[in-house]
């Protein structure tokens, strides 16, 4: 099978019985992101040979739902092909996904009413997390029956409003990285699909891939797992083989999605061909690998480990945006900048009056000036929460514009993201 050669118009003549082309009737065509394809779509080519997708046919009709799910897994784009009133309404809905790709992520709930459920959920989660760590160190039978219902827990949560996990994701425990990652990965991966426009079952299947994309490394030597200091060739082989160990843990568990798997074994694949375990090159790793490869270098970046301690923010965000095409996926870099912000929400920061906030939600369109809420005065006292919006440009008593002057450790001056959790919880049960 072959592909036709895109016409310089982008689109195809239709061929008449014979197979010859028929002069004056061509084919519309356009580049379509996975996630907007419907059934009854014509597929005409992928961004990767179609033996890579587990499809039957090279150019097809898609007619059941489970075929969209399958190219939503593996591919980023696909090209359709169409009447020209369908191709522009189609160009369209592209060109909004761009427009809303500069807009923050949607709340449907303000973050002092999410935040009891989001700590429900993310405690819960990563009470199952320890659980199935500690079966796989004392070889027990793998059950992970338990995994998707609390995934959507947090899928749901998110989708209220994404800040209340991201605040949740920021308190972690050196002692407990291997468990925290495995969670954070999941929650980053959920809002970066929702920012994307994944449909909600993808949501859920993105969070179980980030739950449990280094369950493998619960096989690696703890020795070498927990060592303080480099590794050594042999050491850093041996680690490398826990993206394999995952991938067999999993194999027993048939009601995951198979893309599960895939990503467990592929989530250290590089965009030039130098990842591991096998070199895959750009086109043989699948679309959610590659977001989960993100999230996870985002935050093995961020957080202490036993060998080193994390780096700010804005550092790890300039690491991943100089491997963008080389290490990971470009567009998706690009995009998970915008979303993230050089100011994640719950990050402590200092304003140029004084005044000393905590960041409740980026904007990817304005990345320097995200909504905070205000809680100590210019002296360093506490004052009546308030939330000021620093994408509108907001005056200070002296008429001067608010801004960011500098990012500051969580409990500077005696302010903690973990107390600040807990008193708008408090709150919220009093109101």
């Amino acid at each position: 099978m072959f592909f036709r050669r895109k016409p310089k118009d982008g689109a195809s003549r239709r061929k008449s019985s014979d197979g010859k082309p028929e002069t004056g009737r061509i084919i519309p065509r356009t580049r379509l992101p996975v996630d907007m394809l419907e059934t009854g779509m014509r597929v005409v080519k992928l961004d990767r040979p179609w033996t890579q997708v587990p499809v039957l046919f090279q150019g097809f009709i898609i007619d059941t739902p489970a075929q969209i799910q399958t190219l939503r897994h593996y591919c980023h784009w696909v090209m359709v092909e169409g009447d020209e009133k369908t191709i522009a309404v189609l160009q369209a809905r592209v060109s909004d996904l761009h427009r809303r790709l500069s807009e923050p992520l949607p709340e449907f709930r303000s973050l002092v009413k999410e935040l009891p459920r989001a700590r429900t959920a993310y405690l819960g989660s990563q009470a199952f997390v320890d659980r199935i760590l500690y079966d796989i160190e004392h070889s027990r039978e793998l059950d992970l029956r338990e995994a998707r219902p609390l995934i959507q827990g947090c899928v749901k949560s998110i989708q209220a409003n994404a800040n209340a996990m991201f605040w949740l994701a920021r308190i972690k425990s050196q002692d407990a990285y291997t468990a925290e990652h495995c969670l954070r990965v999941a929650v980053y991966a959920i809002a970066f699909g929702r920012f994307l426009g994944m449909p909600e079952e993808d949501l859920t299947v993105i969070g179980l891939c980030g739950l449990l994309h280094d369950i493998g490394k619960l096989k690696i030597d703890p020795a070498i797992l927990h060592k303080p200091g480099a590794l050594t060739d042999e050491e850093m082989c041996k680690m490398r083989r826990h993206a394999e160990f995952g991938y067999q843990l999993l194999q027993s568990q048939h009601t995951l999605e198979p893309i599960v798997g895939d990503v467990t074994r592929h989530h250290h694949e590089r965009m030039d061909g130098r990842g591991y375990p096998y070199q895959l090159q750009e086109w043989q790793i699948s679309r959610f690998a590659r977001l989960i490869a993100i999230v996870d270098a985002f935050d093995a970046l961020t957080s202490d480990r036993c060998y080193r301690e994390g780096v700010p923010t804005s550092e790890a965000l300039r690491i991943l945006y100089r491997g963008r095409g080389v290490q990971f996926d470009a567009e998706m870099i690009e995009a998970f900048i915008r979303m993230v912000g050089v100011y994640p929400a719950g990050t402590l920061v200092e304003l140029n009056t004084g005044e000393v906030a905590l960041v409740i939600a980026s904007h990817p369109g304005k990345k320097l000036k995200p909504r905070v809420e205000l809680l100590l005065d210019a002296d360093k006292r506490a004052r009546t929460p308030y939330i000021v919006d620093l994408a509108d440009t907001p005056l200070d008593a002296g008429g001067i514009p608010y801004s960011i002057r500098q990012p500051l450790p969580d409990g500077a001056y005696g302010v903690s993201l973990e107390g600040r959790i807990n008193g708008v919880i408090n709150e919220s049960r009093v109101g």
